[in-house]
């Protein structure tokens, strides 16, 4: 049943069809439709246009039909309908005659759309903002399993200062945290109704809409009818939100990808987030890692193609816009996929602490230190880096780590260099004298981790 057959003779072509039919993907909105419909009925009956026994009528119809939907009980796939819209009022035509087909006085397809595929983001993105919940969850206490455990620290995937493992997770937990963020400023703007607004300049029945937006759960509605109808903001602020989180993603199953490789050797995964070889039996790939790394991809490409879709069009609504859900669908299943699979990687990976301590001894990584040790005998910062240079020269020509050269050897690049700078030069006291907020000293991460959890605990709630 099309809901605009009155000013055609002729029907849609198979092609068309399929270009033109969107109930393959729009049915996920079923019951974010059914609701609206509910909700617009009530508006109808107090404007006149239904009796009480009609919205009554229909109202039950439709919470019959949405518990048929909640219970998996419709095959949408063997539907002729166009979209979930038609779809759902052929089948309240089919239980009440011509009672059904007063539902949709006053409104169009476009305010009806632009009001569901708000509310089917806004119950999804509830529920990604748990997903990102559960993935600090995960890296705290991954953090709190390994609190003493030290890693190198890398700029330009060289080794750079050691650090505390657990402020390499926390890292990642400011990351989520503006993500969660970022989610909360969305929710806020996508959550106006535009119910009301017609197909493009407001309806002329006397519905109520601020009554209609507080009973859809939404925070007032939409100012204006033009922009309300053909706004997808707040679908690309989605698919925008998601492609940043996704590269947060991407960016920790790439450290981990190195971290498990057998050149670094400083974690093993899981047996049920890596997969085999079919030629070679001595390999465990980190398979979960690399296709959440792979998505993100695929999310990215989500958001260039809504751009691109809505650059160019006029006011108010066109069918262009009929693209914005695939895409925002995919990246909210792929987006959620990729959270989850994150929390299962990091609860069962296991950290080599022995062999993450050696390798944060090894690359020079207390050269700083040296330089830091003259700073503090009065001489200049570019002077003292200059010494410490030397020094690490020194001790590679030797094959010995920095702390290993013996004192002549260091007295000989520069005098002021006596026996107490070795205590400096271990790795303890590398880390533990950045005690600075947000420094890597064992006090401050401390802080840091146990700052967190009771904010988790708070979010939880």
């Amino acid at each position: 049943m099309a809901l605009w057959g009155g000013r055609f003779a002729g029907g849609s072509s198979d092609m068309f069809k399929q270009v033109n039919d969107s109930l393959p993907f729009d049915y996920v909105m079923a019951e974010q439709d059914i609701f609206g419909s509910i909700i617009w009925s009530r508006a109808l009956q107090k404007a006149g246009v239904l009796s009480v026994e009609e919205q009554q009528s229909l109202e039950q119809a439709l919470s019959d039909l949405k518990a048929q939907v909640s219970k998996g009980e419709i095959d949408f796939a063997v539907s002729t309908e166009e979209d979930i819209h038609s779809f759902v009022e052929a089948a309240l035509t089919e239980t009440l005659g011509d009672t059904a087909r007063k539902l949709h006085t006053g409104r169009s397809r476009n305010d009806q759309v632009a009001t569901d595929f708000r509310l089917w983001c806004r119950e999804h993105l509830l529920s990604i903002k748990q997903d990102v919940l559960q993935v600090i969850k995960a890296l705290l206490s991954c953090a709190s399993r390994h609190e003493n455990a030290v890693i190198p620290g890398y700029t330009h995937l060289q080794r750079a200062q050691p650090v505390y493992f657990a402020h390499w997770c926390l890292a990642y937990v400011e990351m989520l945290k503006r993500d969660l963020s970022r989610l909360e400023d969305l929710l806020v703007r996508l959550n106006q109704c535009p119910l009301g607004c017609g197909a493009l300049a407001g309806t002329t029945f006397p519905v109520d809409r601020y009554e209609i937006a507080e009973e859809l759960g939404f925070d007032g509605p939409c100012l204006n009818s033009l922009d309300a109808v053909s706004d997808r903001d707040f679908v690309l602020e989605l698919l925008f939100v998601a492609s940043t989180s996704m590269m947060h993603i991407s960016r920790m199953a790439e450290d981990l990808i190195f971290y498990n490789s057998g050149e670094a050797g400083f974690l093993s995964l899981g047996d049920s987030v890596t997969s085999g070889s079919s030629l070679m039996p001595q390999k465990k790939n980190p398979d979960a890692l690399e296709l959440m790394r792979g998505k993100c991809g695929r999310v990215f490409g989500n958001l260039q193609g809504l751009l691109v879709t809505m650059k160019g069009l006029p006011l108010a609504y066109n069918k262009d816009m009929q693209e914005d859900k695939e895409g925002a669908i995919d990246t909210v299943n792929q987006w959620h996929i990729c959270l989850c699979i994150s929390v299962e990687v990091l609860d069962s990976m296991s950290l080599n602490e022995e062999r993450c301590r050696t390798a944060a001894q090894q690359g020079y990584a207390n050269a700083t230190e040296l330089a830091d040790y003259l700073v503090d005998k009065g001489i200049p910062f570019r002077t003292a880096h200059d010494i410490s240079g030397q020094a690490v020269v020194a001790a590679i020509a030797k094959k010995c780590a920095l702390e290993e050269l013996p004192i002549e050897d260091l007295q000989a690049i520069h005098p002021e260099i006596d026996s107490d700078v070795y205590p400096k030069l271990a790795l303890e006291a590398v880390l533990n004298k950045r005690n600075i907020l947000g420094g890597t000293s064992k006090e401050m991460v401390t802080k840091a981790l146990y700052l967190e959890l009771e904010r988790l605990d708070t979010l939880l709630a």
